[in-house]
């Protein structure tokens, strides 16, 4: 027992200590969020049979978890309070963890959607918490939605492959309903330029290649803008990812025949912007590294 609460005391020390160094896009934590994180520390120990709002059940969190209303000036920047909200990210990549870890820094509750244990210690770390379930299984997915209260947004980076392109299309598609079905506010899917009206952009070869997901992707996408009238959505096309430092160069922009790479961490920066802002709600953009597209000399980017 003593050597668990040294390790959860230390991983409270780790995330704390990361919080002081907030992610340069993002304004530092409130004093709120601090005080979430202070007592979160033993009720997520205790609460590790499924998580199951800890804000809620623990009684030494009152005070400190409820939801405030956003101010006049926070309502013009954010369609709701990153700080303290609630936010489930799908997929265990490296957009899915970055992203992770920029809503942690931003004071937001995530849980993360994971098909297996192979992360869980690093996702823990940044005091998020690993539901495990496959997005293609309708038990595992309602477990997930009964699991989490309160629940303000999803984001989707989940994918697979040319040989098995299911979880791009049909895990994506009953993870969008069940969202919708909850009351989530916002849905943010992350699939890829290639997919729907920017088959174009990619070349010929890569598109052929890659076409058995881009076309699951796009079922997903399609799905997700059937249910606008229940739950706003945001659709980010990146281009090639590459795992290199970021950049500070990702764009986004509605052009379509916009093709090039971008750094997973840059993408991952832009998923957090649009989750967030008010003038994204029902967009689909292409995300690129500007100094690095393959499109014509000239395109408008969208500042969020």
């Amino acid at each position: 027992m003593k050597t668990a609460t040294c390790a959860r005391m230390n991983a409270l020390q780790r995330h704390q200590a990361r919080r002081s160094r907030p992610h340069a896009a993002f304004a530092r934590p409130s004093a709120m969020a601090a005080s979430c994180r202070a007592a979160a520390g033993p009720a997520m120990a205790e609460h590790r049979r499924g998580w199951r709002s800890a804000r809620v059940d623990a009684p030494y969190l009152a005070g400190h978890s409820r939801r405030r209303d956003l101010s006049a000036r926070a309502s013009d920047q954010y369609v709701f309070d990153p700080d303290n909200s609630s936010i489930l990210v799908a997929g265990g990549g490296g957009v899915g963890i970055m992203v992770t870890r920029m809503l942690k820094d931003m004071g937001a509750w995530v849980w993360m959607l994971q098909r297996n244990d192979d992360r869980r210690s690093e996702i823990e770390s940044m005091m998020a918490i690993v539901i495990n379930g496959d997005a293609r299984n309708d038990e595992d997915i309602e477990r997930v939605f009964d699991e989490i209260d309160d629940l303000d947004a999803v984001v989707s980076t989940i994918g697979g492959s040319p040989a098995d392109p299911s979880s791009d299309g049909m895990g994506n598609i009953k993870l969008i309903e069940a969202a919708a079905a909850k009351g989530v506010k916002r849905f943010v899917l992350v699939t890829s330029i290639g997919t729907g009206d920017s088959k174009d952009a990619p070349p010929a070869q890569v598109y052929d290649v890659l076409k058995p997901v881009l076309l699951e992707k796009e079922k997903a996408e399609e799905r997700l803008k059937e249910l606008s009238d229940k739950m706003e959505f945001v659709i980010v096309r990146p281009g090639g990812l590459k795992s290199e430092p970021k950049t500070d160069n990702g764009v986004l922009t509605k052009d379509t025949s916009v093709c090039g790479p971008i750094h997973r961490e840059d993408v991952a920066s832009l998923v957090c912007k649009c989750l967030f802002s008010p003038n994204s709600a029902n967009q689909v953009y292409s995300a690129v590294d500007k100094e690095q597209t393959q499109a014509a000399a000239s395109y408008e980017t969208v500042e969020l």
